[in-house]
């Protein structure tokens, strides 16, 4: 028997720079995602500059209002070193309470300087590539503090707060906080695997990650397990979260063209190779794509986003909801 997992949206909130979607589609389909159980999520890009997108925080407030029952959320919040903690803070309250409590924060470190326009995005937002980790890891320690406590003074490296506080407080007590880690098992260095998986461990309420195949995404989130022990605290029953992408066509071949062309242009000047393709989009028949979606939910994926590289979203949303999905819950 299947394990179950909650599926969300991933909305291209970057496609409307590109010309992929529109403001108005993207609501949409929020709304068809809301109106349709087999959705527990939706979620949004965001970036400043490295990958330009509709602002993620307006999205998210455009996205509260037009649904009633979804959780919200970043996938993932690539921007959270540039944003200053306290103003962050206070945002992110004000999102929780419009939604009545619906809001998940996906922290991310972002990209490297060396990817799209990561470079200038950290010139003019005054952060060097190498505190991207540290400035994550400070915020969020900030973020607790200001949602829980009524003032807060904190001396840290990059910031120094005195009988600061946000009002009104969130909804949620304290509104959750998944920490981004994309280690690549078979390609990174230990050390920053090891630093990149502790991190989850230690800070984070869930783990969102792009990790496959499925067998490393098993040991990734093995190795957070035991990292958190480690720590004092037990990963167990907390989402591990897995960003993926789909595209249903019985053509599988058409499937795997149209994913390559979308995520080129998505993510210039990256450019996907075929194999990348497949193993980070699940493409083919609603059986083929189940099957590869089958393999994460088997090695541990709670949660699974689903985006789709396609430029037919609404046909390709029906096409999940009513064949492909059906099949894993």
């Amino acid at each position: 028997m299947a394990n179950k997992a909650r599926f969300g949206l991933t909305l291209s909130n970057r496609g409307v720079v590109l010309g992929l979607t529109n403001p108005a589609e993207i609501l949409e389909m929020a709304e068809a995602a809301d109106a349709n159980e087999v959705f527990d999520h939706v979620w949004v890009g965001d970036q400043i500059m490295a990958k330009p997108r509709m602002e993620s925080i307006t999205l998210m407030s455009a996205i509260a209002a037009r649904t009633k029952r979804v959780k919200i959320g970043p996938a993932c919040m690539a921007s959270f070193p540039s944003r200053h903690p306290v103003l962050f803070a206070y945002q992110w309250a004000s999102l929780d309470l419009l939604s009545n409590g619906r809001m998940i924060l996906a922290a991310c470190m972002g990209v490297p300087e060396s990817e799209n326009l990561a470079r200038l995005e950290q010139v003019n937002m005054g952060i060097a590539n190498r505190d991207r980790g540290p400035r994550m890891e400070e915020g969020i320690e900030i973020l607790r503090k200001l949602w829980a406590e009524e003032r807060v003074d904190f001396k840290g490296r990059f910031y120094n707060l005195e009988q600061a506080f946000v009002e009104p407080k969130p909804v949620q007590d304290p509104p959750s906080i998944w920490v981004t880690g994309n280690p690549r098992l078979r390609t990174g260095e230990p050390r920053v695997i090891e630093r990149n998986l502790r991190r989850v461990a230690r800070l984070g309420d869930g783990w969102m990650t792009t990790a496959y195949p499925p067998e490393d995404f098993a040991e990734l989130r093995r190795r957070i397990f035991e990292y958190a022990e480690e720590y004092g605290r037990s990963f167990e029953g907390l989402p591990c979260a897995l960003y993926y992408n789909m595209n249903v066509n019985e053509d599988r071949e058409a499937a795997v063209d149209e994913s390559r062309r979308y995520l080129n242009g998505y993510y210039t000047p990256q450019i996907y190779t075929r194999e990348q393709v497949e193993g980070w989009v699940a493409c083919g028949s609603p059986e083929q794509c189940a099957e590869q979606l089958q393999g994460f939910i088997d090695a541990g994926a709670t949660d699974i986003l689903l985006r789709f590289p396609s430029w037919d979203q609404s046909g390709q949303f029906k096409r999940c909801v009513e064949e492909v999905l059906p099949m894993l819950t």
